[in-house]
């Protein structure tokens, strides 16, 4: 008998069918019963989309922002271990295998065979109408397939970033499948399965560049191009190349680094796939002139792949601030993200030691700023000021008032009646237009470093209508390397990137070591005054560059998966 270990017993989804539909559809059904069949098939496409998470409650009721430095989380909750470096192969509170897994499968029950939908009465009647209609549903079928494919990258993605290289699974499996024959593949081998389904589904005929409106949200063949651009941006970073400087001795390096890859030749190719997005012009994307609109709409042309919710308040509940009735302001943005919004008139770095910058820390400063938190003085629509200062009615001494002196900002819709419970929807963005500018200028600067378009393409965010922010002027590869950097914190400020980026860089054993800091606002003698103070220690080891594979999969017996380094062994 065939054993079956991890992959089927514990993670429930290698071996498990999915909810099975008879394949073998009849030719002589009435168009009534098509028009059920092709609903139905629809509908499980739709479902493959279920398993995309929106970014606004990763931990509990925290976002990633809080498990980095963009943020911290009133009294702690699922993101702490992460924080205080508790967190192992044991017990991991953004452990996702199973469910990423599970959504996998489901792909590939989808897929194999593909769902056939009898379309022939349609075929048949000459009328124009049903000939229209026809060609119409043979297209969107087709097109079924390249978002199913298209999503199951996007969830492979999701694995590698966390694990490193994981099995590649294209065809449901079954209980005679050997699965004690199912090991990971290499990091470099699942990078390249991502990259060839993405090139196969963005390719001409395939994924269209945009969608009726009525069908936004679904898989284009500009998100799938971004998602080529992201992966291979990750794949020429340092993280995914330099083992040796943190995992020195682990035996299997090509589970977590491409070994022996070309890194100049990874870079020129990141940089190609992202200007490949920002080259889509039927697609039609482009900045859009207001920075605010960030998650509250679904049709900015800045927009490449997003996940439209359905009209709720979760995330104002959540976040609004204390003294805002029903606000219960959770996620508090961290003076370690504040500091990096540069000078409005000079772009230079903020800096405590000035005391122009310190007397007045708000004043002058990158736009961007007040779009994406609450600060002392922020104006709250039309409720007057916030006070967040010891004492105010936002502040400390308020119960569970911020610990950072911060609200979040970004995302909210703060026109919102909580106390009538009045709702508004919300989108969660996977890729919009900024984030390929960014990617091109940071691939461009490594492999080409003083090629004109780095300048042209990193300040592009900063010239936005509402922000322009002086321009990125520096030559030297370093400097530019930084301001890049810190214009991408900046931008995609709490949009799930940073708690990646400063793993890919290798920067987080300095940035995620440092305590993470607010600030204390006292209000005397008709002055407001200042201070930096430290909220939390915060804890980062070598080994968190990448997670842990789930000890419980590894006491399955039959398995034969290796453990990432660092973790127990």
């Amino acid at each position: 008998m065939k054993k079956i270990n991890i992959v089927y017993a514990v993670l429930m989804l290698l071996a498990l069918p999915g909810c099975d539909m008879d394949r073998e559809m009849v030719t002589t059904l009435t168009k009534e019963q098509m028009n059920s069949q092709y609903e139905l098939v629809r509908g499980q496409c739709a479902v493959l989309y279920n398993d995309l998470l929106a970014g606004y409650f990763t931990f509990g009721n925290g976002m990633e922002a809080s498990a980095c430095d963009e943020a911290d989380l009133i009294n702690g909750g699922s993101v702490q271990p992460v924080n205080t470096g508790m967190w192992n192969q044991y017990t991991n509170p953004d452990e996702v295998l199973s469910r990423y897994y599970k959504a996998i499968r489901n792909v590939n029950d989808f897929l194999n065979p593909v769902v056939p939908v009898d379309l022939e009465a349609y075929r048949l009647d000459p009328d124009p109408s049903s000939q229209t209609l026809y060609k119409e549903r043979m297209a969107e079928i087709k097109n079924w397939n390249y978002e199913a494919r298209f999503l199951r990258a996007f969830y492979y993605f999701e694995l590698i970033k966390r694990y490193g290289g994981v099995p590649i699974i294209t065809e449901p499996l079954s209980l005679d499948t050997d699965f004690a024959s199912i090991q990971r593949n290499t990091l470099k081998e699942c990078i390249d399965f991502i990259v060839d389904e993405c090139d196969s589904v963005s390719a001409d005929g395939a994924l269209p560049a945009v969608y009726s409106v009525d069908n936004l949200g679904r898989a284009t063949k500009g998100a799938a191009l971004a998602l080529k651009s992201r992966v291979l941006l990750y794949a020429a970073s340092d993280l995914w190349n330099m083992p040796e400087a943190w995992a020195s001795g682990y035996s299997n390096p090509e589970l977590i680094s491409i070994v022996g890859g070309d890194r100049q030749k990874q870079w020129k190719e990141a940089a190609d796939a992202a200007k490949a997005v920002i080259d889509l012009t039927e697609a039609g994307y482009q900045l859009d002139n207001d920075y605010g609109f960030i998650g509250k709409s679904f049709q900015s042309k800045e927009l490449i792949f997003v996940r439209r919710a359905n009209a709720a308040n979760d995330f104002e509940k959540t976040n609004f601030p204390i003294g805002i009735p029903e606000g219960k302001g959770q996620v508090n943005p961290s003076q370690n993200l504040v500091d990096l919004y540069e000078m409005k008139t000079t772009g230079e770095k903020f800096d405590w030691a000035n005391p122009m910058h310190a007397q007045n820390p708000y004043y002058n400063r990158d736009p961007r700023l007040d779009y994406t938190v609450f600060r002392n003085e922020s104006q709250f629509n039309n409720k007057g000021v916030l006070e967040i200062y010891e004492g105010g009615a936002n502040g400390k001494g308020v119960p569970n008032a911020t610990g950072t002196g911060y609200y979040i900002r970004k995302f909210t819709d703060e026109t919102l009646d909580l106390v009538q419970n009045r709702t508004s929807v919300h989108t969660w963005v996977f890729f919009r237009l900024a984030e390929m500018y960014l990617n091109y200028a940071e691939a461009l600067n490594e492999c080409e470093p003083g090629n004109p378009d780095i300048l042209i393409y990193a300040n592009k965010t900063r010239e936005r209508v509402g922000v322009e922010m002086p321009p990125i002027t520096e030559t030297d590869q370093a400097a530019v390397r930084e301001r890049i950097r810190n214009e991408r914190s900046v931008e995609l400020a709490f949009e799930g990137h940073r708690l990646w980026d400063v793993r890919r860089w290798m920067t987080a054993m300095d940035v995620l070591n440092q305590p993470l800091r607010g600030v204390s606002c006292t209000y005397e003698d008709y002055e407001y005054k200042y201070s930096v103070i430290e909220v939390e220690k915060r804890v980062f080891k070598p080994e968190m560059y990448f997670y842990p594979i789930p000890q419980s999969l590894l006491y399955t017996t039959g398995n034969k998966w290796v453990q990432n380094p660092g973790w127990g062994i």
